[in-house]
């Protein structure tokens, strides 16, 4: 491992394009949990100027009847689905925040464009009847990652911790009033010099932030920037900003028009945001408008359970894990572990495995096992669809698999 270079990460607030997507779809995976736990959902949502499109699959009793075999070509919602889900969505823009002429919660055009779940996926994932040895199946074959590091209290990596604080103080502060000058789309980008490994100082920092008329020229423009490295400056740990660090707030200039009305959004663009910066290998599966049956989701958050219990555990300071599936198949087809050289005294890799596997409340890691560990079929995705799914406060039903409630198990499994 290299122990001196530059890292950089990105975050997007709630506001951009494909954010206001992913939340979006999230609110309708919520939206169909709450009618139903074992709703499934894939939910794609695209945005544009003045007008927001739903497309997919769901299975949801009281939501859609799927008694009937033409489901690819009929609609069969119960009485008020369709209006509910309009409302959702309305609802979801007005709170990211947008009136403006160019996307609207009020008068955008909405389309929906969801239908029932095929019987065929249905089929490779349901659990088997009474007396069946059939455990419910993944919903989809693939890898997921999770990972851990020591560089922040979070156990993130720092670029993109700080990456994801600095949108959420400018949202904060558009929506308390305190910088009004501020619209809903925005993105960051921290670049962070390393020694031994560790962060010590900022380079650059990237604001690029959507702003009233004018605030791009003239005393406003010194405003809004003087506020913006007010707040990045509160947020890095002391002496991360000094002479060394490059300032580019809206190097661009005029950034007026933003969200869907500047440019398209889809659900699922920014997965590298939505985990780890960079830092970690991603599976390449999206999260976002996906109930927890589909393990690009539930996988890759039992993965970040582990791998920070494994460094809360102090085992390592610094945790990869992969696990993959198979559609249909329940149980994981390998489970794979990587500390990076980082482990405690006495610790191996493969041991971390064979500890995790050796777990029994996880349930063998099978999709059932792993949203009955977690408590996974609930409606608490929307606000894990910006800002990070990551690094967050595990909170009541909220965020799960921030909890660090396996470090005794751990700590027990290896010294057993």
């Amino acid at each position: 491992m290299r122990s001196d270079y530059l890292f950089t990460s990105e975050s997007v607030s709630e506001g951009h394009p494909d954010k206001v997507s992913d939340q979006i779809s999230d609110a309708i995976v919520d939206l169909m949990l709450a009618k139903d736990p074992e709703a499934r959902v894939a939910c794609e949502t695209m945005t544009t100027t003045q007008r927001v499109v739903l497309s997919g699959e769901i299975r949801c009793k009281p939501m859609y009847d799927l008694s009937r075999d033409e489901w690819k070509y009929n609609n069969y919602w119960a009485p008020g689905a369709r209006d509910e889900i309009e409302s959702a969505v309305r609802r979801t823009v007005a709170e990211i925040g947008y009136e403006q002429s160019g996307f609207h919660w009020e008068t955008l055009v909405f389309e929906n464009h969801l239908h029932g779940q095929s019987s065929e996926i249905a089929m490779g994932v349901d659990a088997g009847d009474a007396g069946s040895n059939k455990d419910e199946g993944a919903g989809d074959q693939g890898i997921m990652f999770g990972f851990a590091c020591d560089e922040t209290p979070d156990l993130m990596p720092a670029t993109l911790d700080y990456s994801h604080k600095i949108l959420e103080q400018l949202a904060a502060d558009r929506k308390s009033g305190a910088a009004p000058f501020l619209e809903p789309d925005a993105k960051s980008q921290v670049t962070l010099r390393y020694e031994n490994g560790k962060p010590v100082g900022c380079t650059a920092i990237v604001v690029s932030t959507q702003h009233a008329a004018g605030y791009h020229e003239g005393n406003k423009e010194a405003e809004l920037k003087s506020y913006v490295k007010g707040v990045v400056t509160k947020i890095l740990p002391k002496g991360f900003i000094n002479g060394e660090t490059a300032w580019h707030i809206n190097p661009t200039g005029a950034f007026e028009i933003g969200g869907p009305d500047g440019d398209a959004g889809l659900t699922g663009r920014k997965i590298i945001v939505d985990t780890y910066g960079g830092a970690s290998p991603h599976g390449g599966g999206a999260f976002s408008g996906k109930d927890p049956t589909k393990v690009d989701r539930s996988a890759a958050y039992i993965t970040r359970y582990l791998a920070k219990n494994v460094v809360a555990a102090g085992l390592a300071r610094r945790c990869t894990i992969q696990i993959a599936y198979a559609i249909g198949v329940s149980e994981p087809l390998s489970l794979y572990v990587d500390t990076h050289g980082t482990a405690a005294d006495g610790v191996t890799d493969a041991a971390v495995e064979d500890a995790i596997k050796g777990i029994g409340k996880l349930g063998g890691l099978t999709p059932r096992g792993i949203r009955e560990h977690l408590g996974l079929n609930k409606p608490i995705y929307r606000k894990s669809a910006a800002y990070g799914h990551f690094g967050r406060t595990a909170d009541g039903d909220f965020f799960p698999w921030e909890r660090t409630d396996l470090v005794d198990d751990l700590k027990a499994v290896l010294a057993g």
